[in-house]
């Protein structure tokens, strides 16, 4: 008999990739909020780690590893279609190609920046998040959430802004700037932790799902393991 398809594990994971692709967009907007200097990704891109943790705690580490390689991918699908038109020649009446080369035409390594820091902080987000739940007994949930994201944003903006920007800005400005994306990305799991435990909670009682990863493989290319 064939499993079924969990919907609402089909809807975080069209949630998950709509979330990394809009911030990846939106990563062009430079926004002064009271005087601190942000990027309009922040909107949007906690949220990807606020579904991890979801997915990672109902449906254990095996599946938030699929839905992370496949926003992975989606992600470098949308980067290399944006290069593509880019490259592409433009029609002469059309005035909108400097403003369409400046959203899609990333520079090589602001796109190795990006997709390297989201492996690298999506796995240790997921990872954390599984190890503390059985360290937990399935307990503190929301001491959980928080402490993964504290870890995976953290790795997160090590590995992106030393590779994006390294050589560009002063290192004192590069290190306050991964220290206010780290905390503010943190406030904004916090602040939404509420709904976030609601969510969770629900979707454990309607799928009759709450997955404890013991002996599995923390592999992230084992893909065929779920």
């Amino acid at each position: 008999m064939k499993e079924k398809v969990s919907v609402p594990f089909m809807l975080l994971g069209i949630l998950f990739n709509v979330c990394l692709i809009t911030a990846n967009l939106l990563e062009t907007k430079v926004i002064d909020l009271w005087g601190l200097t942000i990027t309009g990704g922040l909107l949007v891109f906690p949220v990807s780690y606020i579904i991890n943790d979801c997915i990672a705690e109902v449906w254990g580490f095996k599946k938030a590893r699929l839905i992370i390689w496949s926003g992975f991918l989606m992600n470098f699908f949308v980067v290399m279609m944006g290069q593509l038109a880019v490259w592409l020649p433009s029609a002469r009446f059309w005035n909108g190609a400097e403003s369409f080369n400046f959203i899609f035409g990333l520079a090589p390594r602001i796109v190795v920046a990006s997709l390297s820091a989201f492996l690298v902080g999506s796995f240790l987000n997921a990872y954390v998040m599984s190890r503390m739940k059985l360290a937990c007994h399935g307990k503190q949930f929301s001491l959980r959430a928080v402490l993964s994201t504290v870890v995976g944003e953290t790795a997160d903006s090590l590995v992106f802004f030393p590779i994006a920007f390294g050589g560009l800005i002063a290192v004192r400005e590069l290190l306050l700037m991964m220290l206010i994306q780290i905390l503010l990305k943190t406030l904004y799991e916090i602040i939404v932790l509420p709904l976030t435990i609601r969510v969770v909670n629900w979707i454990k009682k309607e799928e009759g799902s709450d997955i404890y990863d013991h002996n599995i493989s923390y592999n992230p290319l084992r893909l065929l393991d779920l």
